[in-house]
């Protein structure tokens, strides 16, 4: 029996695949404007609608729920940041294990404390929504335990480990890192950023048993 496939339909031009992700990508970015304006709590799926131009139905065509598209908007915030680190890091291969921290800081930082709306969904909003949302930010910080091994690795080879374990060691500098973008990010007077980088590297630095590399 000869297999039948599936015809792509096309509207002027463009698929209904991209043309759905064109659609939920506006929602994404709708929610980090309203999430970040009226407070997760105290938004609706009405006002994400409205700030993307976008119907109700369309919504629903995409996310279950409110609480759907919080969860695909802190992904995306984290993805970016993920890559912003992989994209510098690739440059300098193997960098020193300074090198690592002064360079993954200031990607990281540029990513989601360049924006303070990014800063305050990925550090403070996300956080006590519901049990199944904090279950996902805690597999996603796990993510961010295993890229930071593998990261530290790849520039002290495989026979490194931190002070402590490469457990309590990301533990520990996710925290500050967390603490101390938001802080900066959604301060009144920001701080020039290479302030930022430099407690954040030297703390990173400290943890590796790494010197910083000279200015």
């Amino acid at each position: 029996m000869q297999e039948v496939s599936t015809p792509i339909r096309n509207y002027r031009g463009r698929s209904l695949a991209d043309r759905r992700a064109e659609r939920r990508s506006q929602f994404i970015w709708s929610a980090l404007e309203v999430f970040s304006a009226k407070g997760y709590a105290s938004s609706s799926v009405a006002d994400i609608c409205a700030a993307a131009g976008l119907a109700r139905r369309q919504f629903y065509d995409e996310f279950d729920s409110r609480e759907d598209l919080l969860i695909a908007l802190y992904d995306q915030i984290q993805n970016d940041a993920r890559d912003a680190i992989i994209g510098a890091i690739a440059h300098r291969t193997p960098p020193s294990l300074g090198e690592l921290a002064e360079i993954a800081m200031r990607a990281y930082v540029e990513s989601i404390g360049g924006d303070p709306r990014r800063a305050q969904i990925s550090h403070v909003d996300i956080i006590g929504v519901s049990a199944r949302v904090e279950a996902h930010r805690v597999e996603r910080r796990t993510e961010w335990a295993v890229f930071f091994k593998a990261a530290v690795q790849g520039a002290a080879g495989e026979d490194f480990v931190p002070p402590g374990g490469y457990e309590m060691a990301a533990t520990a500098f996710v925290g500050a890192l967390t603490a101390l973008v938001h802080q900066w990010s959604t301060a009144p007077t920001r701080q020039p950023v290479d302030g930022l980088i430099e407690v954040m590297s030297t703390i990173l630095s400290a943890l590796l048993g790494a010197e910083k590399t000279a200015d």
